[in-house]
């Protein structure tokens, strides 16, 4: 059995990237092509300039053909994954700080995170879809998530679950950070794990 334990907490998500884009044989003109975001953005986002938000994670990962986990993890064989508590693989995106919380597996059928979403984050011009369904749990604070423009308002303690087809998007109008816990259900058979949506 591999067992990996996770030690470290600092991330170059720009740098993961990029392997995943030149293991693919993708240009950055290729990559912006398939998930439609600008060359420029890519670019800087590759070289540490500037920080994707979620939905851009989503797009890149529809485009490299990957799950948001891979963002996260390097190209290896596990079995079992020990994260600690405080030594999570992190990356701040914008507004919000995504932890993950396991590694990537052959065949995955869930991919879990960590996030910290500041006050006045809010996602809503840029709902997400993709394929399987979605758990969020609230940790700590309050957080807005929207599902098919339909609110929801959680507290310490609330959970929604639903099928991620829907577009969905969340909103923290409070004035502390929420933590959530969010558990994605992945395709492994589906060619396109993450579809295509608007930023």
């Amino acid at each position: 059995m591999t067992r990996l334990e996770e030690t470290e907490t600092e991330y170059n998500i720009g740098a993961r990237i990029r392997q995943l884009r030149e293991e693919a044989g993708l240009s950055l003109r290729g990559l912006a092509e398939l998930c439609g975001l600008s060359f420029n953005a890519i670019s800087r986002i590759e070289h540490g300039e500037n920080s994707p938000t979620v939905a851009t994670l989503h797009r890149l990962a529809s485009a490299l053909n990957v799950p948001i986990t891979d963002f996260f993890t390097q190209s290896q064989a596990q079995m079992t994954v020990f994260t600690r508590a405080g030594s999570r693989l992190r990356t701040e995106l914008e507004g919000v700080t995504l932890e993950s919380l396991g590694g990537r597996f052959a065949n995955q059928q869930l991919e879990a995170f960590r996030l910290l979403i500041a006050p006045g984050s809010d996602t809503r011009h840029s709902p997400v879809v993709h394929a399987g369904e979605e758990l969020v749990f609230c940790l700590h604070g309050h957080i807005t998530y929207y599902v098919s423009n339909q609110p929801y308002a959680l507290e310490a303690g609330d959970s929604l679950y639903f099928r991620a087809t829907q577009p969905h998007c969340w909103h923290n109008a409070g004035q502390e950070t929420a933590v959530v816990l969010v558990v994605f259900q992945t395709q492994p058979k589906m060619p396109l794990l993450w579809q295509q949506h608007t930023l």
